[in-house]
């Protein structure tokens, strides 16, 4: 049997992890703008973490996670997200004494998921999160850094899907009258649907299930059950998203089921990716940190998944360079090559000595490594401080393709070549 990746999951190389890499590069110099700090959690936490966090009862913790026994008999899961992990993270670094704690992070998370397009079961996401602020104009930045990073990346298909979920109050009332709503449809409502209506009823308004959506399209709205204190604190979101042009669609039926969300939610969608349309999204969970153990303390945040951003990254071009093969001739001067080759590199080159075989073949592998510029040198070169410089992607008619440049001035040289 040929060794082959886990179903759901695969190697990040070439062209895909440069497209990760440059998505996560941007963000950080971005959120730095807005005084995030990076932040970079353990792969693996106590299972607790995530079932305080996530409930029992939901369906990353009953179906997705993984999660197993270490030596000592200690139940370990392999994150599924960012959040849980961050703010365990602040509680156990004692960093609540010193608000806002302003974090980005990004890393691998684990789902068992039927792997799809832009989906996997080791997928890549890239967040941030902020502690301390209650403030609806953390809420604001929080978004703006998104739109923010997005408009930076050239990504440009995309929306944002904007809700509130009120305060506890409101939210409490809510629940109540979408359980007696949905009772009435209760053998109409899919099994996911039936198992929610007591315990977890907005995650109906969100089913994929065509007859629930149906059911909920003429579910009372939130907004009827909002307190004075809870429109007020949504419109001044609203208002702040206005005044920074950010645009945004309000989406009644977006959602997040557990307790300690409250106050915004939003999402971000594109319509290039087809069903797989949601890139990430965020919200306001003033509860979860208490929850966790921790004092109250509020927060924002969001996730997307790099994996799906990826693939809406627009062709970017690298930063001019050249790739230079080094190339003496005489096995006396491969000290010398290998000494130019760290120059080079020093000087911000991208170089590679080649010490093997004959000339012939060592161009052979130059071309090989897609090297576009040779430096080459034998004894009469070295003895008189001379180099030549070669054109590896030059026609043999061309005059220009080789060049004898003094050896004190190959720098410059090469620099004029970009």
């Amino acid at each position: 049997m040929s060794l082959q990746p886990v179903r759901g999951m695969r190697d990040l190389l070439g062209a895909e992890f440069d497209r990760q890499k440059r998505i996560v590069r941007t963000a950080e110099e971005i959120a730095l703008l807005y005084n995030y700090e990076s932040i970079e959690t353990p792969i693996v936490e106590y299972t607790s973490v995530f079932k305080r966090t996530l409930g029992e009862t939901s369906d990353i913790v009953g179906k997705e996670m993984y999660t197993f026994l270490d030596r000592n008999n200690e139940s370990m899961t392999l994150r599924p997200e960012g959040t849980a992990s961050v703010v365990r993270a602040i509680i156990s670094e004692k960093l609540t004494q010193t608000l806002p704690q302003k974090r980005i992070y990004s890393g691998p998370m684990f789902r068992y998921e039927r792997p799809q397009k832009g989906r996997y079961r080791q997928f890549y996401q890239l967040g941030v999160e902020c502690l301390g602020q209650e403030s609806p104009y953390a809420d604001v930045e929080c978004i703006a850094l998104a739109d923010h990073i997005l408009k930076t990346l050239g990504i440009k298909d995309y929306k944002i899907n904007l809700n509130t979920l009120g305060d506890l109050e409101s939210r409490q009332l809510y629940k109540e009258a979408l359980i007696q709503y949905f009772s009435k449809y209760e053998k109409d409502l899919s099994e996911d649907s039936r198992s929610r209506l007591e315990r977890n009823p907005l995650r109906i308004l969100d089913s994929k299930d065509e007859n629930d959506q149906k059911i909920s399209s003429t579910a009372p709205k939130f907004e009827a059950y909002l307190n004075g204190e809870s429109k007020a604190f949504f419109e001044t979101v609203l208002k702040g998203l206005d005044i920074l042009k950010i645009e945004y669609e309000l989406n009644p039926h977006l959602v997040r089921g557990l307790d300690y969300y409250c106050h915004t939610a939003f999402e971000f969608k594109t319509t290039s990716l087809g069903a797989q349309d949601a890139l990430g999204g965020g919200g306001r969970y003033d509860g979860l940190m208490q929850q966790m153990g921790g004092p109250s303390i509020p927060g924002v945040g969001w996730a997307v998944g790099l994996d799906r951003l990826a693939l809406l990254l627009p062709e970017f071009q690298t930063k001019p360079n050249l790739r230079i093969a080094v190339i003496p001739i005489g096995d006396e001067l491969d000290l010398e090559a290998v000494r130019l080759t760290q120059e080079l590199r020093s000087n911000g080159f991208t170089a590679e000595v080649f010490l093997k075989g004959n000339l012939g073949k060592r161009f052979k592998q130059a071309d090989k490594a897609l090297c576009s510029t040779a430096v080459v040198f034998g004894s009469d070169e070295f003895a008189q401080k001379q180099v030549k410089v070669r054109n590896l992607q030059s026609t043999e008619t061309d005059t220009n393709k080789e060049t004898t440049v003094d050896y004190n001035h190959l720098i410059s040289y090469l620099s004029s070549l970009i």
